[in-house]
């Protein structure tokens, strides 16, 4: 797994006039291929009277999966443009659309590459590029009568807390940098004077 990695938060939409062309930048996380071509298809649905819709989708760890389509126009002058936008910005798990009305104006070859990957720009704008970052959830067990106190101690130390699981005892799961896990369990040691029960949970991404 990815120490960190670059993607989407949100789906997001945007558009521009260039030369009475209108240009509608779509962007959205992705899990999967098959959800990349789902969200494709429906932006393709929505848009059925327009005269292109431009797709492009970055996948995997190392942006293993790559694809685009010009959708009908000049080769290399859609597509491609709008794939570099995503591979520029070093985003993954990403699918865009780029929609376009055509207004009656030709833009020639460098004035498509130029639109269309200001269309897949705005969609990234608009879709809001987060970085991602790796953690450990280490489970810190505690009888009730501590719990006031480690939150105290979790909150002074700027450790986060992603949930609060209660029945005989209290169960803090805590986000850890996997690099400060040895150090934040000595702390937790300290802190309960060896009363807490200690074990390491999931490894989660969260929004850093």
């Amino acid at each position: 797994m990815l120490k960190t990695y670059r993607t989407v938060e949100q789906a997001g939409q945007d558009e521009i006039v260039i030369e009475k062309s209108i240009f509608i930048g779509y962007a959205r996380p992705v899990a999967s291929e098959e959800e990349a071509q789902a969200f494709i298809q429906e932006i393709r649905k929505k848009h059925r009277d327009a005269t292109h819709n431009v797709p492009a989708y970055v996948l995997g760890d190392h942006n293993d999966i790559q694809r685009c389509n010009d959708d009908g126009e000049p080769s290399g002058t859609a597509g491609v443009p709008v794939l570099e936008v995503l591979k520029k910005e070093d985003v993954r798990n990403v699918a865009v659309v780029v929609t376009r009305y055509f207004g009656g104006i030709k833009l020639g070859t460098g004035g498509l590459v130029r639109a269309y990957t200001k269309g897949a720009k705005i969609a990234l704008e608009a879709a809001k590029i987060i970085t991602r970052v790796l953690y450990q959830v280490v489970v810190v067990s505690v009888d009730y009568t501590m719990l006031g106190s480690l939150q105290n101690q979790l909150r002074l130390k700027q450790y986060d807390t992603k949930d609060i699981v209660y029945d005989e005892m209290v169960h803090l799961h805590v986000w850890v940098r996997e690099e400060d896990v040895a150090a934040f369990k000595a702390l937790v040691v300290e802190w309960t004077n060896g009363r807490a029960v200690i074990a390491d949970g999931e490894m989660a991404y969260r929004i850093c």
